[in-house]
């Protein structure tokens, strides 16, 4: 009698052939490899799309405890920093995470910030720095939200319309009340 894995489901490798014979089909064997196959590949790139990736998005993760430095950051769709980057970078989404730091310049479309950002900051949507989070220099923003607890310090503007346009109706319409974290 021979043992089957407990990790594979090879429940189609005795199925009938087209004549009805009862022998094992190549096809069916090979069918069976492959939906095992898809099942492996479909556990291990599950945990990715559920965490917000989308398929063909580009996406760059700094590990803990690891340093990237002097570097330009392009054509990223997502940076996750989790450990330490000093580097320019014009992408679309960082998230820095409550070990991770990131000293430089950045531009990008949003930012979620629950670690430290020390430098020039751009963001061309939505700024959100969580408790944690504590951003630092030249930072300007679309919209803005700050946990309680997080901090955000230096020279600070809020930016309507497209960025690098002043508010047509003078500096106190670029200021805006904080908003509570939803």
């Amino acid at each position: 009698m021979a043992l089957q894995s407990p990790f594979f489901n090879n429940n189609n490798a005795k199925r009938e052939d087209t004549y009805g014979r009862g022998a094992v089909s190549p096809n069916a064997a090979a069918q069976a490899n492959a939906q095992a196959q898809a099942a492996t590949a479909a556990a291990t790139t599950a945990p990715t799309a559920s965490a917000g990736g989308k398929e063909g998005e580009s996406k760059l993760t700094v590990g803990p405890n690891i340093k990237l430095k002097g570097v330009e950051i392009t054509d990223c769709d997502t940076l996750v920093v989790e450990g330490s980057v000093e580097a320019t970078m014009d992408s679309r989404v960082i998230q820095i995470s409550e070990r991770g730091s990131f000293k430089g310049s950045a531009e990008i479309d949003v930012a979620e910030i629950r670690g430290l950002f020390d430098g020039n900051l751009t963001v061309r949507q939505k700024l959100v720095i969580y408790a944690t989070g504590k951003v630092t220099g030249k930072v300007r923003y679309g919209k803005v939200v700050i946990e309680e607890g997080g901090q955000l310090s230096g020279e600070i503007e809020a930016v309507t319309g497209a960025i690098g346009q002043r508010p047509a109706t003078g500096a106190a319409a670029g200021a805006r009340p904080l908003q509570p974290v939803q």
